[in-house]
């Protein structure tokens, strides 16, 4: 599985369905496991036993869904293009090979290609956003100590 391969785009009418899913399944969010019956449209069941982590990653997914989007499920351990990992960050492709050329993120050569593990990319993007909360922060009391008004 690759960092584009997107599987579905939801319709109207699974759009709403998540929106249902999501309030019901929101109930157990904070559960350590949870007991589920499954009843599919041939009208087969079973039971179901789940990680309350997994409950987690399934809120995450009706979420994305009930506003319309699609969703990629990415192993941590995958490696990415440089196309990928640029659209990961929402960044161009040579912006990413710059950051990657100055070792602000690992990568390893393929023959000529870069690659990059998905795990990298997240930690980079972590520590960038951490930085943007904390310099937000420090102007934020700047701006209060000044008597700015923000």
């Amino acid at each position: 599985m690759t960092a584009q391969k997107v599987v579905h785009l939801p319709t109207q009418a699974e759009i709403e369905q998540a929106k249902i899913s999501s309030r019901t399944l929101s109930k157990y969010a904070d559960a350590d496991r949870v007991q589920m019956s499954l009843r599919g449209s041939n009208g087969e069941t079973d039971e179901l036993v789940l990680p309350g982590h997994v409950i987690q990653i399934l809120l995450g997914v009706l979420s994305e869904m009930s506003r319309g989007n699609a969703i990629s499920l990415i192993p941590h351990h995958q490696e990415l293009s440089t196309q990928e990992a640029a659209n990961l960050l929402n960044v161009s492709r040579p912006y990413l090979i710059g950051l990657l050329e100055k070792g602000d993120i690992p990568f390893r050569k393929v023959g000529a290609h870069r690659r990059v593990l998905l795990t990298d990319v997240l930690t980079y993007k972590e520590n960038v956003d951490q930085q943007r909360r904390e310099t937000l922060a420090e102007l934020t009391a700047l701006s209060q100590d000044e008597g700015m008004g923000y």
